[in-house]
């Protein structure tokens, strides 16, 4: 179904770097970017553009955009987000989204990698010992930082900072317009090498979504639609609220059907039974 044909990587942060070899290995295609197509204009990290909706909205309009900017009809596009956890709290994570659109055959198939492997952060610093330390800490310079005046003083973002001289040099103007100065990790893929993994990883999956056919009309794309719990308990045998079952419906098809017992465990451990332990 791929094979041969063009596929546009709707990106101005390189990350053809690592989806390009991916794309082409897996599914034959031809990869190429556009080098004028922004899409910062869809949203920026650092807030000059906001971004409107969630992540798999601007993932539409961003690959929406590029099929009718570049004339074709295969397109793929990642949106990244970072914040807490949204389970384990307190804790940083990168949650990041693919979205893979075949016009031709009305197919789009999404993959998601959320992750604590990130280097995300903040700080308001006023000395320099402070902006070093908070450096150290976000793998600078491998890893770009952003620097800019804050409060009454605000500033415009100093952005793709990777040597300690340009570090230095940008905090020490700033300084004399604002006492404090914000410092941030750049989580632009080009400037972030563990973001581009993190891209990396949910490409492989996306792949290996893209080769999962449907049982009834051979439709790229099968997955997992709805995850049901209610694995029984090894001690009292009443539903937990471990995974059971994995429902799979074919968007092309509706063909559909339930995959008992996905993480190879027919009872699960009384310690995560309500009943038995409350």
């Amino acid at each position: 179904m791929f094979q041969g044909r063009r596929i546009l990587i709707a990106t101005k942060h390189k990350k053809e770097e690592v989806l390009a070899p991916i794309l082409e290995s897996e599914l034959g295609v031809n990869s190429f970017v556009m080098d004028d197509y922004d899409t910062d204009v869809f949203g920026t990290f650092t807030g000059e553009i906001k971004r409107e909706g969630n992540p798999l909205d601007v993932l539409r309009k961003k690959v929406d955009r590029g099929l009718a900017l570049a004339g074709v009809d295969l397109a793929i596009a990642s949106e990244g987000s970072f914040g807490p956890h949204p389970t384990v709290f307190f804790v940083p994570a990168a949650d990041e989204v693919l979205l893979f659109r075949d016009k031709k055959n009305d197919l789009e198939i999404v993959a998601r990698e959320i992750t604590t492997d990130t280097n995300f952060g903040s700080a308001e610093v006023q000395s320099q010992e402070e902006l070093l330390a908070f450096a150290e800490k976000s793998l600078f310079p491998s890893h770009a930082l952003i620097l800019s005046g804050v409060g009454d003083n605000a500033t415009a973002f100093v952005k793709g900072i990777t040597s300690q001289d340009e570090l230095l040099s940008v905090f020490q103007e700033l300084k004399y317009k604002a006492k404090t100065v914000l410092v941030q990790t750049d989580m632009r893929a080009l400037y972030n090498p563990t973001r581009m993994k993190t891209i990396e990883k949910a490409c492989h999956k996306l792949m290996k979504t893209v080769k999962s056919t449907c049982p009834g009309c051979v439709t790229p794309g099968y997955d997992v639609s709805d995850v049901l719990s209610g694995l029984p308990c090894s001690l009292c045998g009443r539903p937990t609220k471990s995974t059971l079952a994995h429902q799979y419906v074919c968007k092309k098809c509706g063909y559909e059907e339930r995959r008992y017992y996905p993480n190879l465990k027919l009872e699960e451990d009384p310690t995560f039974c309500d009943y038995c332990n409350p």
